[in-house]
């Protein structure tokens, strides 16, 4: 009888030292990593001065917060199943892109459907080719939610840090647009440049000069970028994402539009 308690206890005690034992990071659809992936359409390619972008985004995320990210971001195509494992993804450009193809608008329309936020970031706002083509396009991916105009009412502009305006490379308009879903950002239009702001080489310079008003202006984007990773660690994607308390307290109602 007594060594049968004795195993007893044993195995108990082992049981408990597992539990003790630190389990390491996962990624964000099993511990809530942050990860800036970036969405490729048609024949696109991830390449230039601003592929560090993502990197930056996730280091001033982990730097400023206690919000975990991925620091290695990675890409993802816009009709591959791996669209529907993580609930973010930026779509950016400079120039005209073209027509979806259909598994293309299936499989952005899905990850929405799901709860995922779309962050589309135009890096040329002076002549708004890229924005004018992401609209387009996502109007056959949501015919039926067209962009509003947000500002600080809205929860993308204090999720984290109380934002006056939105500002990336460009200083651009103090707004933001979105298509809301039951009144929450869930298309996000930037006609900023965020990535180009976030930018930044292996040497620490900045690729991309910030008009008009220098690193004030660059340190605002990086606040910006901070707050809606912040927004996106709070969504309920699949509606069985799991987050830290403290996220969600940091998290403000959003008002009816």
């Amino acid at each position: 009888m007594r060594a049968r308690v004795s195993s007893v206890l044993l195995v108990l005690v082992a049981l408990l030292l597992v539990a003790l034992v630190p389990r390491p990071s996962r990624a964000f659809g099993e511990e809530g990593a942050f990860n800036p992936r970036i969405l490729l359409t048609g024949t696109a390619r991830w390449e230039g001065a601003r592929t560090t972008g993502p990197a930056r985004w996730s280091e001033e995320l982990t730097r400023r917060t206690s919000a975990p990210a991925r620091l290695t971001p990675t890409t993802v195509r816009a009709d591959a199943p791996a669209l529907l494992a993580e609930p973010f993804a930026i779509w950016g450009g400079e120039d005209d892109v073209p027509a979806l193809t259909e598994r293309e608008v299936l499989g952005i329309r899905r990850f929405l459907a799901l709860g995922g936020v779309l962050f589309v970031d135009d890096f040329a706002p002076e002549s708004a080719a890229f924005g004018k083509a992401a609209r387009r396009e996502l109007a056959r991916v949501l015919p039926d939610g067209a962009p509003i105009p947000i500002g600080t009412e809205n929860v993308l502009f204090r999720s984290f840090y109380l934002l006056r305006r939105a500002v990336g490379r460009v200083e651009g308009e103090p707004k933001l647009e979105a298509i809301l879903r039951g009144g929450v950002p869930q298309v996000i239009f930037a006609k900023h440049d965020v990535l180009g702001a976030l930018a930044r080489a292996a040497n620490g310079t900045h690729p991309f000069v910030v008009v008009p008003n220098g690193e004030p202006q660059r340190e605002q984007a990086a606040r910006l970028a901070v707050n809606v990773a912040m927004f996106v660690l709070c969504s309920n994607y699949k509606d069985d994402q799991v987050h830290a308390p403290f996220l969600m307290r940091r998290r403000a109602a959003e008002p009816s539009p």
